[in-house]
């Protein structure tokens, strides 16, 4: 017998909006940049260190990693979530008429929340140029996580406990093979949703468009969402 699905938490870059405005790139310059900086690397350096450690000690974020080994207090944490996230870094991305049809559609059915590893105001500002910002009075953000993101089994199981939900009973749909795999470690519905086709050979439950939730089947042939 498979769980009704009672919730869903979609995570945002990438995921409520298409990794070809290369957002992701951005990111991933200015944090190298930044570790660059701080720990006083060459850039080259500093792209190698993160690789390496975030592997090795099993770390969700590139924050976890600085905060953990290298003493970035609060005050830094703010001046490094800035950086990661200027104000002008959404402005490539467009209104998105099909998925706000799409969320609507789905709020009649299941109510649904934000869970990302960025900050409040990122997420409020890329919702706003999707122009779906009503449609999330509910969003999780690495702040409201205490700094610790996915994949980390707390955070989920907090997650949760606030919604009031069990872990099968709340899918997650994420573009990261490794913070769904987190979330199917504590029992969790997880979706791979992965647009660009990298994890053909994915053994779980996987899309490659935000609308195919809806014809998502358990292997008995019964819908996910009802």
């Amino acid at each position: 017998m498979y769980p009704s699905i009672e919730y869903i938490l979609f995570d945002l870059d990438s995921t409520l909006y298409s990794s070809c405005w290369g957002l992701e790139e951005g990111v991933n310059s200015r944090v190298n940049d930044y570790i660059a900086e701080y720990l006083k690397l060459p850039r080259d350096e500093a792209w190698a260190l993160r690789k390496e450690r975030i592997l090795q000690g099993g770390y969700g974020t590139t924050l976890e990693w600085l905060r953990a080994e290298h003493s970035l207090g609060d005050e830094e944490t703010e001046r490094y979530l800035s950086f990661m996230h200027p104000e002008n870094e959404a402005d490539a991305l467009p209104p998105d008429p099909a998925l706000r049809a799409f969320l609507l559609s789905l709020s009649s059915k299941i109510p649904y929340a934000i869970l990302t590893n960025s900050t409040m105001e990122h997420a409020q500002r890329i919702l706003k140029k999707l122009k779906v910002d009503d449609l999330f009075p509910v969003i999780y953000d690495i702040r409201k996580n205490g700094f610790i993101g996915k994949p980390n089994a707390l955070m989920y199981r907090r997650v949760l406990n606030e919604l009031g939900v069990s872990a099968p009973s709340c899918l997650l749909l994420d573009d990261i093979t490794k913070y769904v795999a987190g979330y199917l470690s504590i029992g969790g519905t997880g979706v791979l949703y992965d647009e660009n086709n990298h994890h053909p050979d994915y053994p779980g439950l996987r899309i490659q468009k935000i609308e195919d939730l809806l014809n998502l089947r358990w292997p008995d042939g019964s819908a996910l969402l009802k």
